[in-house]
């Protein structure tokens, strides 16, 4: 298990690398995207290779950005439930999802779209639009989006069998940020449980 864990240190190093280049090209996104929108408007002008370079960075950031935010404990959860269940319920519930969902359908998904960016590679395919870019690099990020989530999800189930055997203390690397949405909720729920409770020792302190 040890080997495993430093295994998986090395698979969450790399997709904190990845996530801190994803975070420049989200900047870069936005400032293209605003150029372009100001060349348009102001001077009439724009092309486009500079529109699908939005599209081509904003796929990037999605399909590379999938292992980042599996590490940072950030993809959606149902927190109403999730919130009301231990770590180690929460753990197997992960443990479950990661062997049956998300590990086949990645392999299923880098089967399918590789041999689609390897006919785009070797043939050079190019954007259909006059002036487009050519398409392989877009297509490209598909099966490697893919297999960095695989990849990720390999190391997060590494933890939650560490955690769940005792050799970690902790199910996730980085535990997640509860949102408006769930602190209103757990609020509401502890109302309704103090208001029950006040209910239940009404009859009997009356009784007295």
């Amino acid at each position: 298990m040890k080997s495993l864990l430093g295994l998986s240190a090395l698979i969450d190093t790399i997709n904190e690398w990845i996530g801190k280049i994803i975070m420049w090209l989200i900047l870069a996104t936005v400032v293209i995207s605003a150029g372009n929108a100001i060349l348009r408007k102001a001077f009439d002008l724009g092309s486009n290779a500079s529109l699908e370079i939005q599209w081509y960075l904003f796929a990037a950031v999605f399909m590379l950005g999938s292992g980042y935010v599996f590490l940072r404990n950030a993809h959606v959860r149902i927190d109403f439930i999730s919130s009301r269940l231990s770590k180690r319920t929460n753990a197997i519930i992960d443990l479950l999802g990661i062997l049956v969902f998300t590990i086949p359908l990645s392999i299923i998904l880098i089967q399918m779209s590789w041999p689609v960016f390897a006919r785009a590679l070797a043939s050079g395919e190019m954007s259909q639009n006059a002036g487009g870019l050519i398409r392989w690099p877009v297509l490209m990020l598909i099966p490697v989006g893919f297999a960095i989530l695989a990849t990720q999800a390999f190391s997060e189930g590494i933890k939650r069998v560490a955690f769940l055997t005792g050799h970690r203390a902790e199910p996730f690397s980085v535990e997640h940020d509860k949102s408006e949405e769930e602190i209103l909720a757990e609020e509401l729920a502890a109302k309704i449980e103090a208001e029950q409770r006040a209910a239940a020792r009404a009859p009997a302190t009356g009784a007295r």
